[in-house]
């Protein structure tokens, strides 16, 4: 029976599906697509960001409270107090307001200072300073006395006020010497040893100065000062200046102001018995102007001067570039500069006897006209410790001051006329230099500093470019070694100058005598170490030209050799 059944199924299934393919009147056809279908953003609809639900089964959240029961805990632990790290402090250096030094040496030397300061009160200071450096002499081969001394004494009180400092001060200088430089082979012995060849300078001073806060004058200050000699020389001089600033619409330029007055005379000429008088006055103005942007700084100024001069009722002005640059090419490491000066050199006997103590009382002094003076170089850091500078000058002077050897003679008029003096010639010079510095701080406690430049000079009128060095330099060293050791050196080096030595003779002119005479060029080394006992006493030794060198600094001038100094510093507070 099943089987019956399911053959009845078959059956009926294949009547059904041959109906099906008699009733299919779809023919086959040939579909040509003339666009091919671009949607477009009509087309499209966007899901909203919120969605409406409209399901009336959706369940409603239900409000949830929430309680939080806090239950104290005891806990027994408790954090460690914290505790600054120690650090080695250093002690502190105790600074003391006065001092004095005492040494003696060599050559019968005495070397002595007191540098004193008080506080009267917060804004007020008064102190002084005291030294005295003598030699009894004793230099090989020289037959005159070669001793001298020269002792400074100054004063001074200062005030701070809230606007405005100002101090004035004042002193005395006393200053003895000798004209031992004799050319022994134009004079007998025993004609030397007659010559009573001491000098004897004095100098005294008065001044002040006061400097302003936030006013248009800056500063201004007035010194006087009286110098003379034991040959009844004298010399008179007032020298004024200010500074202040001169507002220009929104810019500023800055300005100085000064007045330099000069009379002096001698007591004779050096070849007869007429005296000799010099005066002048100076007026001066110097406006400039300071530009900066980024790394350039630019000075742009003007020297304006008048000269009167008052023995030959003379005047003359005078008009000279001020102008300086500087540019920074990288940062600290390299700066490079220069610029354009020139200046009216006020000279008198006081600067002459200074660096030349032996310049006969017989000079005729007579500004310079330093026409101008350019100059280029670089500075800059090497390292941190590191620094240099190398400049490149040229100078173009009127009147250049020289220091020339004055004329011996066998029929002498006085102390100073055995070819043992100097005189001042004046020439139109120019000169070429080259310089170059370099200075070294590896710490606190080494420091070094070098320095050298070389010269090249040309005149007009005299032949050489008389005792003008073609080479100078120098080094200096200074070292804390220990809380109590220090020590320190200095070198100079000088090189070849030039002098002329004139013998006259009065009896026949046939025996005169003119040379070209070549100083050689010298170098002095110092050096000193010292040991500091306590706070407040230390003692020290020094040496001076360790070479040994009887070397001239002036012609027929030799130096002491060695010399060897010890002494004591005390520090203390009044």
């Amino acid at each position: 029976m099943k089987i019956k059944y399911i053959i009845l199924v078959i059956f009926a299934l294949s009547l059904t599906f041959s109906n099906a393919q008699e009733k299919d009147t779809i023919a086959d056809q040939t579909v040509n697509v003339i666009k091919p279908y671009t949607p477009t953003i009509s087309d499209a609809f966007k899901i909203k960001d919120n969605p409406k639900l409209n399901d009336s089964n959706a369940v409603k959240k239900k409000e949830i409270k929430y309680n939080i029961f806090s239950i104290p805990v005891a806990s027994t632990f408790t954090p460690a107090k914290g505790k600054a790290a120690t650090v080695d402090k250093a002690k502190a250096i105790k600074l003391y307001d006065n001092y004095a030094s005492l040494g003696v040496g060599t050559y019968t030397t005495i070397l002595g200072e007191v540098y004193l300061n008080h506080e009267l009160s917060r804004n007020e200071n008064v102190g002084g300073y005291f030294s005295h450096h003598s030699s009894q002499g004793g230099i090989d081969d020289v037959l005159l006395d070669d001793d001298f001394s020269k002792t400074k004494l100054n004063a001074y009180y200062k005030k701070s006020d809230r606007d405005f400092t100002w101090q004035v001060d004042g002193g005395f200088n006393l200053l003895t010497y000798n004209w031992y430089g004799v050319p022994q082979d134009y004079y007998a012995e025993d004609v030397i040893n007659d010559i009573d060849a001491g000098q004897t300078y004095n100098d005294f001073y008065v001044g002040g100065k006061i400097d302003f806060e936030d006013a248009i004058v800056k500063d201004a200050s007035l010194r006087f000062r009286r110098f003379g000699d034991i040959q009844d020389s004298a010399e008179n001089r007032l020298v004024a200046k200010t500074s202040f600033d001169v507002p220009v619409q929104d810019e500023t330029i800055n300005a100085e102001f000064s007045i330099d007055y000069i009379s002096g005379s001698f007591d004779r000429n050096f070849n007869n018995t007429s005296d000799i008088n010099y005066g002048n006055i100076t007026f001066g103005f110097a406006p400039s102007y300071q530009m900066s942007q980024d790394d350039l700084t630019l000075d742009l100024g003007v020297k304006l001067v008048y000269l009167k001069d008052t023995e030959f009722s003379d005047s003359k002005f005078y008009i000279y570039p001020n102008i300086e640059a500087s540019y920074r090419l990288v940062d600290e490491l390299l700066i490079a500069y220069g610029g354009l000066k020139g200046g009216l050199i006020q000279n008198s006997y006081y600067d002459f006897a200074n660096e030349n103590p032996f310049v006969s009382p017989s000079l005729f002094i007579t500004p310079t006209n330093q026409q101008y003076k350019t100059f280029l170089g670089i500075k800059g850091k090497l390292t941190n410790t590191i620094g240099y500078n190398l400049k490149a000058n040229y100078y173009a002077e009127q009147g250049k001051a020289m220091y020339k050897s004055n004329t011996a003679s066998n029929a002498p008029l006085t102390e100073y006329q055995y070819g043992n003096s100097f005189n001042v010639v004046y020439d139109d010079v120019s000169t070429i230099s080259i310089a170059g510095e370099l200075n070294v701080d590896f710490n606190r406690n080494f420091t070094l500093g070098i320095k050298g430049e070389y010269f090249s000079y040309s005149t007009d009128n005299q032949a050489e470019a008389w005792n003008m060095p073609d080479l100078t330099a120098s080094l200096f060293i200074d070292y804390q070694i220990s809380e109590q050791w220090f020590a320190g050196s200095s070198l100079f080096f000088v090189g070849e100058r030039k002098d002329q030595r004139i013998f006259v003779d009065e009896l026949n002119s046939l025996n005169n005598a003119v040379s070209t005479v070549s100083l050689e060029s010298y170098f002095d080394i110092n050096a000193h170490v010292g040991y500091k006992i306590n706070d407040q006493l230390s003692v020290f030794g020094k040496a001076n030209n360790i070479a040994s060198q009887n070397y001239e600094r002036w012609m027929d001038y030799p130096v002491q050799g060695i010399q060897v100094l010890a002494g004591a510093t005390y520090q203390f507070d009044f």
